[in-house]
């Protein structure tokens, strides 16, 4: 660009030397055009070096994208095979785990058939229980609690205050469970004696504890008197840790001093008949 100036100004001076002021006048007006065009081809050129770096980088980025990419769909391609591997192996396990919650649900569906036949048989010995007994006496209460049937007595229709000998009033109730008791050749019956807080001391018994024990074998001993079998018979002492209510009133402390016969299925009895509900299931599965 140097040259071309020199050689202008050189043009001029030998011009303006051999020219009108017209024909300098012309050759400077002419210049001065080239100079403008040069300059604006100048500014283009410059534009066009910097989009050529501009789209070589954008090429750069792009070549760089382009193996991100390829390398992206090379891991696509892999996991997909990965993926079709697991699928196939998931859905196996998904069969056997669908396969094991069936047997799983059939046992339990036999599981609780036992359980509802035992519920059953519990619910007919309570009604028995309170056709024998007799629900009208407030003294006498019989009920189911979870899944065994409880008669409770009163103390006062047992016993006399102090002692462990039973009432012939007693007898009379005793009687009526004992029949009960007798048609369950199955099941057993625990006597549970209860006392209240006062503290009780009297001849070889020390304390509630033995009175409540000792309660428990009279009835048991009535019982087996009138043909309940021994073996079914269970004698228990709760002395006055099981309270009914507070032993902060007379009335409470009645309350409190009862005797529960509790009226079970023996517990070997109920496994085995699970246990047969199993061999049932096996045999067929086979």
């Amino acid at each position: 660009m140097k040259k071309v100036l020199l050689f202008g100004f050189s043009i001029m001076f030998i011009l303006s030397s051999c020219v009108s002021q017209k024909q300098y006048s012309e050759l400077e007006a002419k210049q001065k055009e080239t100079q403008d065009l040069l300059n604006s081809a100048t500014v283009k050129l410059n534009s066009c070096l910097s989009d050529a770096a501009a789209a070589n980088a954008l090429s750069n980025a792009l070549k760089d994208q382009l193996a991100d990419l390829r390398k992206t769909n090379d891991n696509l391609i892999q996991s997909n095979k990965d993926l079709t591997m697991l699928t196939s192996k998931g859905a196996s396990n998904v069969e056997k785990t669908l396969e094991s919650l069936k047997e799983k649900d059939l046992k339990i569906s036999r599981l609780q058939d036992a359980v509802t036949k035992k519920d059953s048989v519990m619910l007919a010995l309570v009604t028995s229980l309170k056709k024998e007994v007799g629900i009208n006496d407030p003294d006498i209460e019989v009920n189911v609690e979870k899944g065994v049937v409880f008669i409770s007595i009163a103390d006062k229709l047992l016993f006399k205050s102090g002692s462990y000998n039973v009432t012939s009033r007693a007898k009379e109730v005793l009687a009526k469970v004992a029949k009960v008791v007798k048609s369950k050749p199955d099941f057993e019956a625990m006597v549970e004696g209860h006392t209240d807080s006062k503290s009780y001391q009297k001849g070889v018994l020390l304390d509630n504890w033995d009175l409540s024990v000792k309660r428990s074998t009279s009835i048991i001993r009535v019982l087996q008197t009138l043909g309940v079998n021994p073996a079914q018979l269970i004698a228990a002492g709760r002395s006055e840790f099981v309270p009914l209510v507070d032993n902060d009133t007379s009335e409470n402390r009645a309350k409190n001093r009862r005797t529960r016969i509790i009226v079970l299925p023996k517990i070997d009895q109920f496994y085995d008949m699970i246990e047969q509900e199993m061999k049932n299931l096996a045999q067929g599965g086979n």
